[in-house]
């Protein structure tokens, strides 16, 4: 016994490493695309959208724009258009995998982790080989690639924070740290540049990339589970290989390997057991839920969940930073361009620098985490349940997050060059406590049974606003003249939206916390009232 606990948790710390690699070197590497599309304008991607003039009129001129060799008497080149090209790949990108996300979390949910994954591995195969054929002359094969990467990103996260279940005193902190990691990937793409400038090609760099699917064939196979991991994980609970060494039999048992549940009970009853298990985490019970996987207990519909205050105010969270993170990814090259005098060498220092900043989202993580385990390990206060303790301890970590944005977007909107390294700073700690807080706010607040269902569908929604962004880049292009200051100025009045939902939860706990203390009081009260009784009606009468 003691030898297959350990083989668990050595299966555990495996699985708990992996996935920190997994995140960091492939998950967000599509967010990277600032590093990209220098590396792709220098290859000349979408180069027939700039547009060239020149004061020269002799026949058999040169024009050559990348030295200063003959011919080299250009007085204008405007590139706008190219620019605006590149904003749209990543918009029609990020904007397609907000789509997806909620039939992907249906899948997930209905169909388990090997379904899920699977899929991401193709798309995330399909990505990097259709960069890695890619050239000038097909530019726009651009458009599928980036949406492939990103939605495959997206989904390797998605199966990964039930990591976090496996280790239930540092639930969010590993929830947090993997998305740290998934933050930090984006600086994938920054090593794909630097090994451009030191003459490795982008086809080869994404071959590379495209060959180390064989990494999430063989986690997905082996250190992962078929359906869901669990919370709070049932005893003896395993996946993948059977600990001790045995197998389960694939006929006619068909015991479930890496479920750890056999597959000799019906589904149904298996769903029915795991949610029971996840009772003590749904907003809607103040009740702690049943450790043992035999007990079924109705869960809170997914209907309810959608409709609930903390659904729509977390909604609005997420949508407004949401946009905001992506229309600065999708800007943020023009921007440095324009404050830079388009001197190619400054904005090449100033890309390096925002790609190594967000090395350091991984970093960044685990102090989000640390805030919303805060709690964890420490007495409950009479009464209170260690969902309302959970939840009390995310208001700090969703307000520090909402004044992260705020800060984040006042100095991108800020038209000063050096200060920039301030908003790429403020920008990767602010992703990280996003992401992180977001999926820790749903294992907490929701039933996780519907974690996939309610994470793909909050992001469905979000793509509807994210459709904003079209209309907001014409808006720069045309009105504001290639200028976002104005644009910028009133996203970050928006972000002020999103400190309502963190004062919505303190609020709320603090009236659930009123509520006990009133009925220990009443408690106390009928107590005493009842001795009263007793000692009156004990009293002999006096004649």
């Amino acid at each position: 016994m003691l030898r297959c606990k350990g083989r668990a948790r050595l299966r555990h710390s495996l699985t708990l490493a992996s996935g920190l690699v997994e995140n960091l070197c492939f998950s967000g590497i599509a967010y990277g695309w600032v590093s990209l599309v220098f590396v792709l304008k220098t290859d000349g991607y979408f180069s027939d959208l700039c547009n060239i003039t020149v004061n020269s009129t002799k026949s058999g001129d040169i024009i050559m724009l990348s030295d200063g060799q003959p011919g080299n008497d250009i007085i204008l080149y405007d590139c706008s258009g190219q620019d605006e090209q590149f904003s749209m790949v990543f918009t029609v990108a990020s904007f397609c995998m907000n789509v997806v996300r909620f039939p992907l979390g249906y899948v997930f949910d209905r169909y388990g982790t090997l379904a899920t994954r699977i899929l991401a591995i193709c798309l995330y195969t399909t990505g990097t080989l259709l960069i890695a054929v890619s050239c000038q002359e097909h530019s726009a094969l651009l458009f599928p690639a980036i949406s492939c990467l990103i939605t495959s990103g997206m989904l390797f996260y998605m199966t990964n924070v039930q990591v976090g279940n496996l280790f239930d005193r540092h639930r969010s902190t590993v929830i947090a740290v993997y998305a740290g990691a998934f933050d930090s990937s984006a600086a994938v793409l920054l090593i794909v540049k630097v090994l451009y400038e030191r003459g490795v090609s982008l086809h080869a760099s994404f071959l590379v990339l495209a060959n180390c699917s064989f990494i999430h064939v063989f986690r997905t196979l082996f250190l992962m589970p078929k359906t869901h991991i669990p919370y709070r994980l049932p005893d003896a609970y395993t996946y993948g290989v059977r600990c001790c060494g045995r197998r389960g039999n694939s006929g006619e048992e068909r015991r479930e390997e890496v479920g750890g549940v056999s597959m000799a009970q019906p589904r149904a009853k298996y769903m029915n057991s795991t949610e029971s298990n996840e009772a003590e985490d749904t907003m809607f019970q103040g009740r702690t839920g049943p450790s043992r996987p035999d007990h079924t207990e109705p869960v809170v519909s997914f209907r309810s969940c959608v409709l609930s205050w903390f659904f729509l105010w977390h909604l609005v969270w997420v949508i407004v930073m949401q946009f905001c993170h992506f229309l600065f990814i999708a800007t943020v090259n023009p921007v440095l361009n324009q404050l830079a005098n388009r001197d190619q060498t400054l904005v090449s220092h100033y890309t390096n620098a925002f790609a190594f900043t967000q090395l350091c989202g991984v970093l960044c993580a685990p102090w989000n985490g640390l805030i919303l385990d805060r709690h964890k390990g420490k007495p409950l206060a009479p009464g209170e349940t260690n969902r309302e303790a959970d939840l009390r301890s995310s208001s700090l970590s969703l307000f520090l997050t909402s004044l992260q944005c705020l800060l984040f977007y006042v100095c991108f909107s800020t038209p000063l060059l050096p200060l920039q390294y301030l908003t790429f700073t403020l920008q990767v700690l602010n992703s990280a406590f996003i992401y992180g807080g977001h999926q820790a706010f749903l294992t907490i607040a929701f039933p996780s049974c519907h974690f996939g269902k309610l994470s793909g569908l909050m992001t469905s929604l979000s793509a509807l606003v994210l459709l904003l962004q079209f209309p907001v880049l014409r808006l720069i292009k045309g009105l504001l003249r290639g200028d976002p200051f104005h644009a910028n100025v009133c996203l970050t009045v928006l972000t002020l939206l999103t400190f309502i939902h963190p004062l919505h939860v303190y609020l709320h706990c603090r009236s659930l916390a009123n509520q006990r203390r009133a009925r220990a009081k009443q408690e106390v009260a009928n107590s005493t009232q009842i001795r009263c009784d007793l000692c009156s009606a004990e009293m002999p009468l006096v004649s």
